[in-house]
Protein backbone atom coordinates (compact mmCIF):
# COMPACT_ATOMS: atom_id res chain seq x y z
CA UNK A 1 0.00 0.00 0.00
CA UNK A 2 1.25 3.45 -0.83
CA UNK A 3 -0.05 6.73 0.48
CA UNK A 4 0.17 9.87 -1.59
CA UNK A 5 0.75 13.05 0.40
CA UNK A 6 -0.39 16.03 -1.64
CA UNK A 7 2.20 18.72 -2.35
CA UNK A 8 0.09 21.33 -0.54
CA UNK A 9 0.39 19.30 2.67
CA UNK A 10 4.15 19.04 2.28
CA UNK A 11 4.37 22.78 1.55
CA UNK A 12 2.17 23.56 4.58
CA UNK A 13 4.58 21.71 6.86
CA UNK A 14 7.54 23.64 5.44
CA UNK A 15 9.45 20.36 5.58
CA UNK A 16 11.33 18.56 2.88
CA UNK A 17 10.02 15.20 1.78
CA UNK A 18 12.80 13.47 3.76
CA UNK A 19 12.05 15.52 6.89
CA UNK A 20 8.37 14.63 6.66
CA UNK A 21 9.19 10.95 6.14
CA UNK A 22 11.44 11.02 9.23
CA UNK A 23 8.77 12.77 11.30
CA UNK A 24 6.19 10.14 10.32
CA UNK A 25 8.62 7.28 10.98
CA UNK A 26 9.52 8.64 14.42
CA UNK A 27 5.86 9.24 15.30
CA UNK A 28 5.02 5.63 14.39
CA UNK A 29 8.04 4.37 16.32
CA UNK A 30 7.11 6.46 19.36
CA UNK A 31 3.61 4.93 19.30
CA UNK A 32 5.25 1.48 19.04
CA UNK A 33 3.52 0.86 15.71
CA UNK A 34 6.82 0.06 13.95
CA UNK A 35 10.25 -1.06 15.12
CA UNK A 36 13.36 1.07 14.98
CA UNK A 37 14.63 -1.24 12.24
CA UNK A 38 11.60 -0.60 10.07
CA UNK A 39 11.75 3.14 10.75
CA UNK A 40 15.44 3.19 9.83
CA UNK A 41 14.92 1.10 6.70
CA UNK A 42 12.18 3.41 5.47
CA UNK A 43 14.17 6.58 6.15
CA UNK A 44 17.52 5.16 5.05
CA UNK A 45 19.23 6.09 8.31
CA UNK A 46 21.96 4.11 10.03
CA UNK A 47 21.47 3.00 13.65
CA UNK A 48 23.46 5.86 15.17
CA UNK A 49 21.76 8.43 12.91
CA UNK A 50 18.31 7.22 13.96
CA UNK A 51 19.31 7.25 17.63
CA UNK A 52 20.60 10.80 17.19
CA UNK A 53 17.28 11.87 15.66
CA UNK A 54 15.42 10.30 18.60
CA UNK A 55 17.71 12.06 21.09
CA UNK A 56 17.13 15.43 19.37
CA UNK A 57 13.44 14.92 20.11
CA UNK A 58 13.99 13.77 23.70
CA UNK A 59 13.07 10.16 22.88
CA UNK A 60 14.79 6.91 23.81
CA UNK A 61 15.00 3.52 22.16
CA UNK A 62 12.00 1.32 23.04
CA UNK A 63 13.81 -1.39 25.00
CA UNK A 64 12.24 -3.17 27.94
CA UNK A 65 13.05 -6.12 30.21
CA UNK A 66 11.59 -8.61 27.73
CA UNK A 67 13.83 -7.23 24.98
CA UNK A 68 16.83 -7.52 27.30
CA UNK A 69 15.98 -11.10 28.22
CA UNK A 70 15.57 -12.04 24.57
CA UNK A 71 18.96 -10.48 23.78
CA UNK A 72 20.61 -12.40 26.63
CA UNK A 73 19.12 -15.66 25.32
CA UNK A 74 20.38 -14.88 21.83
CA UNK A 75 23.88 -14.14 23.12
CA UNK A 76 23.84 -17.30 25.22
CA UNK A 77 22.80 -19.42 22.23
CA UNK A 78 25.71 -17.93 20.30
CA UNK A 79 28.09 -18.72 23.15
CA UNK A 80 28.85 -15.04 23.67
CA UNK A 81 27.43 -14.69 27.18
Amino acid sequence: MSILIPDYIIRATRMTEDELKLAIAIALYKQEKISSGKARAWTGLQVIEFQHELAKRGLCINYDVEDFQADVKTLQSMGLF
